[in-house]
Formats: structure tokens, sequence, C-alpha cells
């Protein structure tokens, strides 16, 4: 491959043109407010934007499979509720126990999605948003409509997502470990590889012996074990446990998916794009009351935004449909 091949290849990547939008973002805020893109603030950023990225990479290999996993934020308040209470109960129990409980129930609740469509082939739009109500209605059930609050949680529970190694905060540092461990595995090992081939082509995929079943427990209990840890840090970095916790919030995961350049019909994207797409979102909502903007806008503008992503996105794969088929009459 040349040279100016090679660059033409990179400046095309979706990832290249996330940064590049990226950095125009940072300057045009930093114009009105030079304090913006200062260390201690993109940090808060990061740090602000570490769950949604987690959650996202769960919901990036479910839309990879050409599904979607809308019980997330569901999951997020019941493992999250869980995982508080037994905090709240168990006073002496360590906090790395209890995470490990939260990450237990997450896996449990996306093991029951997964069979939902796996065993009882019921699509993933239906099944998630079924699991969705469930989920939500078991934490109001589990908590009897109660919050759990700060004075209620042990100090330690709290400093999960606060405390900090190398100077970087635990939260940042779970978001990390979490991408670079999901990147490796959908790039290197052959059930990553298998759920690109299963969303790609379904049919070819099951010639060359791609057991579509176990994708599906795969995928789902991946988004469940995120949506666990998720939920954990959510309710100790906030210090609060309430029964509408993260409400809405499978919409971001959507929305960083879609920005991030994954095809909603599947078989295409990154866990790289994934990370800037919702990192893009996570700048857009704290540049708002930067540049004196309504937090009202903020939907309208993540809307606005989402549309234009698709429209990229397809035009692009149409793009790409058009020179495959060159390529095959030459």
């Amino acid at each position: 491959m040349s040279i100016p091949t090679s660059i033409k290849t990179i400046t095309q990547r979706r990832e290249t043109s996330l940064i590049l939008l990226i950095g125009v973002l940072l300057f045009g805020v930093t114009m009105r407010a030079p304090n913006f893109v200062s260390v201690t603030n993109i940090e808060r950023i990061v740090n602000d934007t570490s769950i949604l990225i987690m959650v996202s990479i769960g919901q990036f290999f479910v839309i990879l499979t050409g599904g979607i996993d809308l019980s997330v934020a569901s999951m997020i308040g019941l493992s999250g509720m869980s995982a508080a209470m037994i905090n709240q109960y168990n006073p002496g129990m360590p906090a790395g126990f209890v995470l490990i409980i939260g990450m237990l129930i997450g896996m449990v609740l996306g093991m029951i999605n997964g069979a939902a469509v796996a065993y009882g082939k019921v699509p993933p739009i239906i099944t998630t948003l079924g699991t969705m109500s469930i989920y939500r209605g078991m934490t109001f059930v589990i908590s009897r409509g109660q919050w759990v609050t700060a004075h209620e949680m042990t100090e330690s529970y709290m400093n999960l997502p606060h405390g900090n190694f190398l100077g970087i905060s635990n939260l940042i540092w779970w978001g990390i470990v979490v991408s670079v461990i999901m990147f490796y595995f959908s790039k290197y090992t052959k059930r990553g590889r298998e759920i690109y081939a299963i969303g790609g082509n379904k049919v070819a995929a099951k010639f060359v012996g791609v057991e579509e079943k176990k994708i599906h427990m795969t995928i789902f209990t991946l988004s469940g074990i995120l949506s666990g840890i998720a939920g954990v840090m959510w309710t100790s970095r906030f210090a609060a446990a309430v029964n509408e916790t993260a409400a809405g919030f499978e919409l971001q995961t959507v929305a960083a998916c879609v920005i991030g350049g994954v095809s909603i019909a599947g078989g295409s994207g990154a866990v790289v794009g994934v990370v800037l797409g919702a990192l893009f979102l996570g700048i857009i909502n704290n540049a708002l009351p930067v540049i004196n903007l309504s937090p009202f806008y903020q939907m309208f503008i993540q809307g606005a935004i989402v549309l234009v992503a698709m429209l990229i996105n397809t035009l692009s794969e149409k793009r790409r449909e058009q020179e495959l088929l060159k390529g095959r009459q030459q």
C-alpha cells in the first residue's frame, strides 16, 4: 500500500473524523472559555463520561449483531440499588465485595435477556423493552420506593469511584480497563470475530460454524456485567441510590454508538469509535453551560447529532457498497 493510499485510508476512518471533530469542538468552546481545556476540566469531563463509556461498549456488542439493549438503564438502576442496600445492611462487608455482587447481579440480568433472545427467539428490541420495565419495577419492589442516601452508605463504598491511582481517579481507570479489554476481545479473540460475523451476514456465519445462541448469550451477558459495574459506580459516586437511577440512559448509549460509527444494521463498528462517541457527548454536555446555552437544549442537540451521524453512516455504507460493486465489475 502506497503512502498516499495509507493516508487516504486513515483520513476516511470514522475515528479520525471524530478526533478532528472533537478538536474543533474544543477549540470553539475554548474561544468562549479558555479554562475549558485545562487538565482539571478535561479530567472532570472524562470522569463524568466513564460510566457512559462502559455501558456504551456493552450496547455496542449488542448493536453489532443487529440488535439493541433497551434495558441497560434499568439494569444500572437495579444493580445499583441492590448493591447500595447490601452496603446499607452489611456495613462491615468490603466495598470491593459489594462491587462484585453488583457485577454478578448485572450478569444474571443480562443472561436473562440473552436466554430470551437465544432460546425464546424473541427479538432483542421486544425482549429488552419488556425487561426494561420489569427490572425498573423490581428496583421499586426491593427498595419499597425508598432511597439509600449518603448517611446510610459506608465511606469505603462511596470512595469506590473517588479514590485515585497515579493521580487518576478510579472511575477513569475503570473506563480505561474496560475499553482496553473489550477492544482486545473484539479484535483478537475468536468470539469477538464471531460477533462481527453474525452482524455482517447471519446466514454465512452459520455455515462456517458460528453458534448464534452462544453469541446472543455472550453479548447480553457482557452488557449486563458492564451495566452492573456502572450501577455500583453510579450509586457510590453520587452517594445516592434512587429508583429512577439512570432513567433514559439507554438512549445516550445508543447515541454514543451511532456517533462512533456503529452501524445499526450490525456488522460494522469499533470500540475506539464508541469511546470517542461517548467523549463527544460528554464534551457537548459540559460545554452547554459554558457557552450559555440552556440545558433544555441538551436533548435537542443530542438528537440532531444522532440524526446527522445516522445520515453519515448511511452514506458511508452506500459508498462502501458501490466501491465493492466496482471492484467486482473490474
